[in-house]
């Protein structure tokens, strides 16, 4: 099976750098993909050195030129010992990936699920209260709550897919038409006004179950 030449050159640079102790080269996905649409790339190795991030930064110019972002360089076992602080970032990692050289290094790895819930009430209730925080600074300014809307809209959407993952017993649809309506071209001051109010309330709520969710 033939190698694309980018990533072929990105290997020979690793192995360049980190000679035998290269495991591992991943590309992941992102809920929203960067700006700049580069491919998020991640890199294991046996042992992390200053003159190795020194050494990649020599290169890095040239890798995003070829498409790829800045890697994440992570020494071996660090990913899995890191599993239960970043479980939302690293577990979207897990669940979407493709190896591009060397072996898997996730294996059967897998996040708790009480490490994900947690992780989501915390992420859940930092937007609520920034989403009340929001609302009174917009002072009743409808423009003023249709860039809230607009601006929250993200966060609103990788939230929701990382409480899917939870699988709670009954997910809000205002929250995802929310997140769906406001990507939409016509969304106006006027239907911000329309539906913050039950924006504010279904936060609330989600928050609420997923503070209260025991898996079963």
């Amino acid at each position: 099976m033939s190698v694309p030449a980018a990533v072929a050159a990105l290997e020979h640079d690793l192995r360049a750098i980190f000679d035998a102790r290269l495991r591992s080269i991943v590309a992941y996905a992102v809920a929203e993909p960067p700006p700049d649409g580069l491919t998020p790339t991640l890199v294991v190795v046996d042992t992390v050195r200053p003159a190795d991030l020194t050494a990649c930064a020599t290169r890095v110019t040239a890798w995003q030129k070829a498409g790829f972002g800045t890697p994440l360089v992570l020494a071996s076992g660090e990913f899995e010992a890191s599993l239960d602080a970043f479980p939302l970032e690293f577990g979207a990692i897990l669940a979407d990936h493709v190896v591009l050289a060397g072996a898997d290094p996730f294996g059967a790895l897998q996040v708790k699920l009480p490490d994900l819930r947690r992780a989501c009430e915390i992420q859940a209730r930092s937007h609520l209260l920034h989403l009340r925080e929001g609302i009174i600074e917009a002072a009743g300014s409808s423009e003023a709550l249709l860039a809230l809307v607009l601006r929250s809209a993200p966060a609103l959407k990788a939230l929701l897919a990382h409480i899917e993952r939870l699988q709670l017993p009954a997910a809000d649809a205002t929250l995802s038409g929310i997140a769906r309506l406001s990507t939409q071209a016509h969304f106006t001051a006027d239907d911000a006004v329309q539906v913050v109010p039950g924006y504010l309330e279904a936060m609330t709520r989600l928050t609420n179950t997923i503070d209260r969710w025991v898996h079963a």
